[in-house]
């Protein structure tokens, strides 16, 4: 990281409260509960969003070619353990009205996988780190949340795709500022999450922009969406940088944000990828990669990314540890 990054250290506690989950720049907050009257909400592309504990998730029939593939132990249990965020970046994972239940397209996409495996979901949301931890320890058999592939990661872990990994840069609606490159950013104060792609982007486009004598970014940094919300709200932060279906996301709910800019995850050297992330040769990377090629076959893939907003970052097929954001 260069010298000249001026960083602002946040509070790291991730809330659980709706409250904390589409909070409105400029205002106190907004509940699920108080987007569209009897939990209602809007995706990007329009379509209405089901904000209550009562989903009526999409099912999908087991395929047994498939389920064979699943590794005897996990069969044998019967229950597929997932490891997902703690719930706080809709439109992927967040608590719906009833402050508890976990709702969005990745847990969506967890229980089809389910269906088509012949196991029962088991849905474990925890921090950020702690997805890592606890497929190392075997605890859980699959991260199934906005994990992108990297070649770092390659070395640990194995992943089956089912998403692109685009980034947006979120701002107050009719700035006039756009971003394509790194000189867009120069001079800007900027908010990002610890630890993630997007913070690696933004210190890359950073060290860029020094080396051509421009002014250097002025990045803060925030774990949770109340804090880095408030923080745009009042003008503390230009912009925030951060996974494109959840900026898209509050900003359809909200009306007072727009995305800027959007950008692969993996920068310009490689088309980012969301994947289904299993410990090293589990034995379970095939069998997971299979059911979401069954769920973009039989159509159930399509219907959750529209039904949140997602439409634009499908993927054609699921792929087996494609190559990631790079090292370097």
């Amino acid at each position: 990281m260069s010298a000249v990054i001026r960083r602002t250290a946040a509070p790291a506690a991730l809330a659980l409260a709706a409250v904390l989950l589409l909070t409105a720049c400029g205002s106190g907050g907004t509940a699920a509960a108080d987007l569209g009257g009897a939990g209602a909400g809007t995706a990007p592309n329009g379509v209405k969003v089901n904000l209550t504990p009562e989903q009526h998730r999409l099912t999908t029939p087991e395929v047994d070619a498939l389920a064979a593939l699943v590794p005897e132990e996990i069969r044998r249990r019967g229950t597929l353990h997932v490891v997902d965020n703690l719930g706080t970046v809709p439109p992927l994972d967040f608590h719906a009205t009833d402050d508890r239940t976990i709702i969005g397209a990745e847990p969506d996409l967890a229980y089809l996988i389910g269906n088509v495996l012949g196991l029962k979901v088991e849905l474990t949301p925890v921090s950020w780190e702690n997805v890592f931890v606890g497929l190392d320890s075997g605890k859980f058999d699959v991260g199934i949340t906005n994990i992108t592939v990297t070649e770092a990661r390659k070395e640990k872990y194995d992943f089956a795709t089912y998403r692109l990994d685009i980034l947006g840069f979120e701002a107050k609606k009719g700035g006039g500022w756009k971003v394509k490159g790194p000189a867009d950013v120069a001079g800007h104060t900027i908010g990002v999450a610890s630890g993630t792609n997007q913070e690696k982007l933004l210190l890359d486009w950073n060290e860029q922009n020094v080396r051509a004598g421009l002014k250097p970014v002025d990045v803060k940094y925030y774990q949770n969406s109340s804090d880095y919300y408030l923080a745009l709200g009042s003008g503390r932060i230009d912009a925030w940088l951060g996974p494109n279906p959840s900026g898209a996301f509050h900003a359809a709910q909200t009306g007072e944000t727009e995305i800027i800019g959007t950008y692969s995850g993996a920068g310009d050297q490689v088309l980012g990828k969301i994947a289904a992330t299993t410990r090293k040769d589990n034995g379970l990377i095939k069998a997971l990669g299979g059911a979401i090629d069954e769920l973009i076959r039989n159509g159930s893939y399509a219907e959750v990314l529209k039904r949140w907003g997602l439409d634009n970052e499908a993927v054609q097929s699921s792929e087996i540890n494609p190559p990631g954001l790079p090292k370097n």
